[in-house]
């Protein structure tokens, strides 16, 4: 039986034994030397009891495991959901693919939501049967996370038909062969890796080095020898010269995916090669010239990092010559019907078992749910239907049990709402009904929605169909609402897009 001696490190020696591996993380002794002694016929175990081991632990393993299984309620405030949710989070931005198992003791169900909102496969509530917690996992590994191919034209990798899957492919065409660095912003779980391939693969580079870089996923140490390369003894480990990844994508496409986790002290050396293409290796004095074209992605306000001093203006200012802004999924319209079928019948065949269908008040539903977790949490939901629901009609209610009330969806660009000063919107409500005599609903929704629309249009520019992604609308429907209001249109800048 494993002892607390494995937390942070592999159970087994070898780590080349054919098992996959799977991560634990929970700050219960019991629990890991449980299901550690249970589980490890199965699976090279990998334990920690804190959110900050467990990234040790990712960002020092060779490969990654496909599995994680977390406890919500981990130190400094086990008896918090909050560590846990940040965790499931940080894992899926250095593994996608990971497929994370919530086991937790908080078994609210407004918790299991959120944790699958956040990308989580599953949740279970403790105690949970050993037998059937393995079973469990190896049904997660035999799932295959990828996207399923998402083509509607040749040249593109994006799914859909939506107004706003439309606008992106063209300025995916418009921008391919541009030399110049892209940076694609937009919310977690939206597929911004998926606009740098296209971007790519649609360019004269096509048959050049397509390569990605994780920023995120690299220990702050070890990412400018992984950035640039290194020279022999250089530092300790650096037993033979290394090339970096900007000698390896020679000319073709550097894809540098969460940008905004490069440390503040290599940023100014990005920023030399942006400008003039020249880096060194770590350990060496003679310059090396990089013609590879950027590609940067982000899902926070760089903005906001500029203004904490946590990123560099001139860096942003070079990285965002051109941008790409992803649509959340609740603005691709009947597009999250067709993501559902294609991750459904990818699903159903893999286990040999009937689609599931939506009943028409299920489909509707569907078509009005936010989705805050994008592409990543349709994929989950549509996994756990047909898992639970092979060759059935899926109703309202057993829809609903399946999706996230408690997350409103974020924009890295859009402001967030100001809550109450204890934190409670329906107390901060209560004080102004109180307060106010001459309050008016209607005026006070006028007000917000006006509000929300300037601010939009200031972020975008005067482009109307930027603003009407930030706003999660379609264009037409963002005219409407703005002539309804009695709101003056964007001088020069309605059609742009």
């Amino acid at each position: 039986m494993p002892s607390n001696a494995a937390i942070g490190r592999n159970i087994v020696a070898d780590p080349a034994d054919g098992r996959p591996q799977l991560l634990i993380v929970d700050d219960d002794p019991l629990i890991t030397e449980a299901f550690g002694y249970v589980l490890e016929k199965d699976f090279r175990v990998i334990v920690t009891d804190t959110r900050a081991a467990a990234i040790r632990s990712i960002r020092a393993l060779a490969e990654p495991p496909p599995l994680a299984l977390v406890d919500l309620g981990l130190p400094p405030t086990p008896h918090r959901p909050d560590e846990g949710f940040a965790l499931i989070s940080e894992l899926l931005a250095h593994v996608p693919d990971m497929r994370i198992i919530v086991l937790s003791g908080q078994s609210e169900l407004a918790h299991a939501r959120h944790a699958r909102t956040l990308g989580a496969l599953e949740y279970l509530a403790k105690p949970v049967d050993p037998e059937r917690l393995g079973k469990l996992l190896q049904s997660a590994l035999s799932m295959d996370p990828a996207a399923p191919s998402r083509r509607t034209t040749g040249a593109s990798g994006l799914y859909g038909s939506s107004e706003a899957i439309e606008q992106l492919r063209a300025q995916i065409a418009q921008l391919a062969d541009a030399p110049f660095p892209v940076l694609v912003d937009g919310e977690s779980g939206t597929g911004k890796e998926l606009v740098a391939h296209d971007l790519h693969r649609q360019s004269a580079r096509r048959d050049q080095p397509y390569l990605t870089l994780n920023c995120a996923a690299i220990a702050p140490a070890l990412i400018e020898s992984q950035l640039f390369g290194h020279a022999r003894g250089a530092f300790t480990g650096a037993t033979e010269n290394r090339a970096g990844y900007f000698e390896e994508a020679e000319a073709g496409t550097l894809f540098l995916d969460e940008i905004g986790e490069l440390p503040f002290e290599l940023q100014p050396k990005l920023l030399r090669v942006l400008e003039n293409g020249e880096f060194h290796r770590v350990g060496e004095t003679r310059p090396r010239f990089c013609r590879a074209r950027i590609v940067a992605a982000t899902n926070r306000d760089l903005r906001r990092e500029i203004a904490s001093g946590q990123f560099r203006a001139d860096l942003y200012h070079r990285l965002s010559v051109f941008t790409v802004s992803m649509p959340p999924l609740r603005a691709l319209a009947e597009d999250r019907l067709g993501l559902m079928t294609l991750f459904r019948d990818r699903v159903s065949a893999q286990g040999g078992a009937a689609p599931f269908a939506l009943s028409p008040a299920a489909r509707e539903r569907w078509l009005t749910y936010a989705f805050p977790g994008n592409v990543r949490e349709l994929r989950n939901i549509t996994i756990r239907l047909q898992t639970k629901y092979p060759g059935r009609r899926v109703s309202p209610e057993e829809l609903e049990a399946e999706l996230d009330h408690s997350t409103a969806p974020t924009s890295p660009t859009a402001e967030p709402a100001r809550p109450a000063d204890d934190g409670d919107p329906v107390r901060q409500a209560m004080e102004e009904l109180r307060n106010n005599e001459g309050f008016a609903l209607d005026t006070t929704l006028r007000r917000w929605e006006v509000s929300y629309i300037e601010a939009a249009l200031r972020l975008a520019n005067g482009r109307m169909s930027q603003a009407a992604r930030l706003l999660g609308l379609n264009r037409s429907t963002l005219y409407s609402r703005m002539d309804a209001l009695g709101m003056d249109r964007p001088q020069g800048g309605s059609d742009a897009g």
